[in-house]
């Protein structure tokens, strides 16, 4: 199917534009959402689940580098399987990076009202949210980046109070890597795939790759940069959570940075820790709708999913229609998901997205090879083996839905075929 004649998106950030939207995407989910689900799974190991978390990350973060040098229009890793592998492989990840990026904003909605909202009221504020920021995407781009740049700042303000404040505290948890997994190996490794959720927003770069300065430059830069600033982050944000609470008191707590701060006598910077939660939950949520709508954008265009969602707005120059379409249907996760659920969920789709995203890098030419293909192959052992070592709910509830999707392609398929034989 030929691709569809639709206007170009305009090309209008540049390296820290990208990169405070790779930030954006990230910083946010890993702090507020992960560490206590992670640290129940893997107990005082929890450091050590992140380092694992981090080494897939990154052999993923180098594929999609590599890809994104080459393949520059919108779509991410929807687009460098179809140009590497085929257009089922490409159908595969765009649909996975749909499912899986969908119960992310969910995710970051609920964990924004959890923080902001008055108790009672999280559901209908994580709602208004979605909405809100729906909107400020459908204005441009541009926008989307500068909004960006503002949260990323008061988010990482407040997570250097909370580090700080978590140092000072009384020692609660010993030594990481000291004493035993709570669900032994698996444990480990079902905490590095939930804190992988944590490292996914470097995607948000590659699938913005039409509107994008010099992006064979631009983007592998920014992918790069964002990733080490998150890795940083996470590792001292983990370090101070371990040694104020220790790692049942991290697995107990609802906001295990604000229980920090105020192990350490800090009162006062429980509210600025809660703002700067608020802030990060925003960041992401702001990143992901804008990563989601350039994803169906290339999808659209491909009739992998309804022509009409492939329109620009003549004005703004953004895919309003997908844009339009993400919000609803994240409205409607949010009205009826949990929080737990919808991160292990994510984490299985976005780690099927970055398979494919290593199986496309090992099949690019030597002379566009930036990075060895053991790094790649390491990352396609390491995305099976985090995905099918999460809980089994989010296993079974993830398999399902791209089977759903598969079939569906399947369906549509045929229907041309007999449309085109008549």
């Amino acid at each position: 199917m030929p691709t569809s004649p639709t206007p170009a998106l305009a090309r209008r950030l540049g390296l820290v534009d990208a990169v405070a939207i790779g930030l954006g995407a990230m910083i946010g989910a890993g702090v507020f959402a992960a560490f206590g689900p992670a640290a129940q799974a893997a107990g005082p190991w929890l450091l050590a689940s992140l380092a694992i978390a981090a080494v897939v990350a990154y052999c993923n973060a180098t594929s999609s580098a590599q890809l994104a040098a080459v393949h520059t229009a919108a779509g991410g890793t929807y687009a460098y399987g179809r140009a590497e592998l085929g257009a089922w492989w490409g159908f595969a990840a765009g649909w996975c990076f749909l499912i899986g990026k969908l119960a992310s904003c969910a995710a970051m909605a609920m964990t924004f009202a959890a923080y902001a909202a008055p108790a009672g009221w999280e559901r209908p504020v994580a709602l208004l949210a979605v909405a809100a920021l729906v909107g400020v995407n459908l204005l441009g781009v541009t926008r989307t980046a500068l909004a960006t740049k503002i949260i990323v700042s008061v988010a990482l303000l407040a997570l250097a109070i909370a580090v700080a404040g978590g140092f000072t505290a009384p020692a609660a948890g010993g030594a990481a890597f000291a004493g035993e997994l709570p669900l032994g190996s698996l444990g480990l490794l079902q905490a590095a795939g939930l804190l992988f959720f944590a490292f996914a927003g470097y995607a948000r770069i590659a699938t913005m790759g039409e509107e994008v300065k010099d992006p064979a430059r631009t983007i592998p830069h920014a992918i790069t940069i964002a990733f080490v600033i998150a890795l940083v982050v996470y590792a001292a944000v983990g370090s101070s959570l371990l040694w104020a609470l220790g790692a049942s008191g991290v697995a107990s707590s609802n906001a295990p940075l604000a229980d920090a701060v105020s192990a350490a006598g800090w009162g006062w910077a429980a509210p600025v820790v809660r703002i700067g939660a608020a802030a990060a939950s925003l960041g992401a949520l702001l990143a992901l709708i804008a990563g989601i709508g350039r994803t169906g954008l290339a999808m659209a265009r491909e009739h992998d999913l309804p022509p009409f969602l492939s329109a620009v707005h003549p004005r703004f120059r953004v895919p309003h229609r997908m844009e339009l379409a993400v919000g609803v249907v994240v409205i409607g996760v949010v009205a009826v998901a949990d929080l737990r659920g919808a991160i292990g969920f994510s984490s299985f789709g976005v780690l099927l997205y970055y398979l494919i995203a290593n199986l496309s890098a090992w099949r690019q030419r030597r002379e566009v090879r930036r990075y060895p293909r053991g790094m790649q192959a390491l990352g396609v052992a390491g995305c099976l083996l985090l995905a099918f070592t999460l809980p089994w709910q989010s296993v079974v509830a993830g398999a399902a839905v791209l089977a759903v999707g598969m079939a569906g392609r399947v369906l549509r398929l045929r229907r041309e075929r007999a449309r085109s034989g008549e």
